[in-house]
């Protein structure tokens, strides 16, 4: 019964309509889930974030908390109007949602390192 029943909702993440596949595809960018990372930590400002996501530009970083907040992932939140304006990010609660199947990846990109090292039964 158990492989049958998965079959019936397994998506066909290969159909360019398919919703998984579009998920999937937004998620796909290792700067999104770079940054989910760092929010799950709770709210921070740009510099916050720029500091703690090693490698990523300014400008690419302000491009993914769009697409993110654009998505729903993200929210943006105006600390103070006046220039120089402060502005905060944390993940909504479809953002935070992401903690769990991200927790699995991580726990599986441990293992299979482990399985990789000289030796390792595999």
């Amino acid at each position: 019964m158990g492989r049958a029943m998965m079959a019936l909702i397994i998506p066909d993440v290969l159909e360019e309509s398919c919703a998984t596949r579009q998920a999937l595809e937004r998620l796909a960018s290792k700067w999104r889930v770079l940054i989910v990372y760092a929010l799950l930590a709770g709210p921070q400002r740009h510099a916050e974030l720029r500091r703690r996501v090693a490698g990523i530009t300014q400008k690419v970083l302000t491009e993914t908390l769009r697409d993110m907040q654009s998505d729903g992932l993200v929210l943006r939140r105006v600390l103070k109007e006046d220039p120089p304006q402060h502005v905060e990010y944390s993940l909504t609660a479809l953002g935070k949602t992401l903690q769990e199947p991200l927790a699995a990846i991580c726990a599986w990109a441990l293992e299979s390192a482990d399985r990789r090292q000289p030796g390792a039964a595999g």
